[in-house]
């Protein structure tokens, strides 16, 4: 078989082979750059058949996050025996090595893509998630749970923020483990009111 025989997949392997080929386009170029023949091209398929999975590059993009956001979720959990500040830590590591290792695809989703709702809507999806799981941990004290839980989403929504601009920078002005250490930080310290 020559290199530029188009091999035949199953429908579910193909789709997967093409969010494989869409993942890594996306976190190699900003959002703008990729474009769908390259797709076609790496995968060795026709823009025709790209088009049958996917219709255009927004729906690759968000297929492609979606796959992202639920690994990511799946893949990162809290120890329920280390304290608060590990569970942080540890959560936090996770997420922005991810970050760093897909840093065009994290920026796309959160400014070229910022007003689409599907997108949002994972966000939204992945934010309850984490949040859902810090108020489970037990490691937040006795405070009223829906002050907790207001104080861990806007928590969460700053350490996205503050993410995609230190993402956004060439040269940030501190590394990820200052970042990592700003955030815990933030945290602590906007529960010190409720857990004295």
């Amino acid at each position: 078989m020559t290199a530029n025989r188009r091999q035949r997949l199953s429908p579910a392997d193909r789709r997967a082979q093409l969010l494989g080929i869409g993942a890594e386009l996306f976190a190699e170029q900003p959002y703008d750059e990729v474009r769908m023949d390259q797709v076609a091209a790496r995968a060795g398929v026709s823009r025709a058949l790209l088009y049958r999975y996917f219709p255009n590059k927004r729906d690759l993009f968000t297929a492609v996050y979606r796959q992202a956001t639920d690994h990511l979720v799946e893949t990162v959990t809290l120890d329920p025996s280390a304290g608060l500040e590990q569970q942080l830590r540890d959560g936090l590591d996770a997420h922005f090595d991810y970050f760093t290792a897909n840093r065009h695809a994290v920026i796309a989703a959160n400014r070229v893509l910022a007003g689409d709702a599907t997108v949002q809507a994972m966000m939204a999806d992945e934010l309850d998630v984490m949040c859902e799981r810090l108020l489970a941990g037990g490691t937040l004290g006795d405070a009223p749970r829906e002050a907790v839980g207001a104080v861990v989403m806007s928590w969460l929504v700053f350490v996205r923020v503050l993410c995609v601009d230190w993402l956004s920078e060439e040269q940030p002005a501190y590394g990820q483990e200052e970042l990592r250490e700003i955030c815990v930080g933030a945290l602590l310290g906007a529960l010190e009111p409720l857990t004295k």
